[in-house]
This record gives structure tokens, C-alpha cells and sequence, in this order.
């Protein structure tokens, strides 16, 4: 069976005739209606999205069956998968958050950082966060110039750390451990003025 990769997140109710507020981690927020039915992760319910339109920072949509706000409040909080054979191939460079969680970080030195436990996105651009196996974790744009390579194959990221990352870590060495760095930068830089 092929991997299970989380498309959407069901939010509160939107109106009385049974709408929700659906967050999606897609490229194209709408492409959430064309993966056909959706499944819980454990694969014991299934959900098609009939209609959705954009709204703020979520979709509003329309789930087949249910048809009054009660049994839309029931679905708040549930996450829907899909599986991966069924998701668009990725381009270079492009990367679906599932394959990268789990994969070993290391320096462009070879030394071990930990493994990626995360990619968040807070507004700014994708942020890798790295877990050591002791101490803090490393929040690190994900660009090209800090995470040049990303090895699927070879199941790991080469991480070029930031000057003022490997200053916190020689300043934190008595500690043994790597303090985080925050950036926002977009995941491809450019060099358009």
C-alpha cells in the first residue's frame, strides 16, 4: 500500500447548512478536489470535498453528506489523507514535508546534526527543524544556500549551518548543545532585484 500523506485539516463549522472551514497543505489550496475521497489516517472513514471555495487563509467547503452544522461540528480537528500514488509528481527541488521527516541531517563537514523532525511554515518560507539527539532543536530556513542537498536516496539533508549557528554552538559546546536559530526566508532564493 502506498504511503498516506496528510492533504487537509477539517476546521469549526462555517454557517448552519453544514459547511467547514478546511485548511489544506497543498501548493493549490483547491486541489484538495480533485485527490477524489479523503481518508482519516487509520483508513475507517472516508470524506469527498464536493465544493470548496477560498476564503482568508482556508477553504470553505462542502463535505458529501453532511448536511447540517451538527455533523460538521462531529469533524472538527480531523486530518485527511491521501494516498501518495494518488499526489502529483514533484519537480526538482520540491518536496513533499512527509518524504523529509525522519531523514538524517548532517554538515556539509559530515557531522551528525539529528534527524528533520518537522517542516513548519510560519507566513515567511518553509523552516527545517532539525532534533538532536540531545538538547534543543535547530529551526533553519529551508533554502538553497542553508539545505543544499536533499538526498532521498541516500535518506539524509546536508545542512550548511548559518555563521551565527555555529557561533551559538561553540559558545553553547560547554553545554553540549546547539542553541536554535529562527530565520523567514523563502525556500528558493532569487537573485532578482
Amino acid at each position: 500500500m502506498s504511503k498516506l500523506i496528510c492533504v487537509a485539516r477539517i476546521g469549526a463549522a462555517h454557517g448552519v447548512r453544514g459547511e467547514v472551514r478546511l485548511w489544506t497543505f497543498t501548493e493549490d489550496p483547491l486541489a484538495v478536489l480533485h485527490y477524489g475521497p479523503l481518508a482519516t489516517k487509520d483508513g475507517a472513514r472516508s470524506f469527498e470535498v464536493a465544493k470548496a471555495r477560498e476564503a482568508k487563509d482556508h477553504l470553505v467547503a462542502t463535505i458529501k453528506g453532511v448536511t447540517d452544522r451538527n455533523a460538521a461540528e462531529r469533524l472538527n480537528g480531523l486530518e485527511l489523507y491521501v494516498s501518495r500514488d494518488r499526489l502529483p509528481a514533484t519537480d526538482d527541488d520540491e518536496y513533499y514535508h512527509a518524504d523529509l521527516i525522519g531523514l538524517a541531517a548532517e554538515t556539509t563537514a559530515g557531522v551528525p546534526l539529528g534527524r528533520v523532525l518537522a517542516i513548519h511554515n510560519f507566513g515567511a518560507g518553509d523552516i527545517i527543524e532539525i532534533a538532536p539527539p540531545s538538547g534543543s532543536t535547530l529551526l533553519l530556513p529551508f533554502t538553497n544556500a542553508v539545505v543544499p542537498t536533499v538526498d532521498l536516496a541516500g535518506g539524509r539533508v546536508i545542512i550548511e549551518l548559518p555563521a551565527e549557528v555555529e557561533a551559538d554552538d561553540e559558545s553553547a559546546s560547554d553545554e553540549n548543545e546547539i542553541e536554535p536559530a529562527h530565520s523567514a526566508r523563502r525556500p528558493h532564493e532569487s537573485n532578482d532585484p
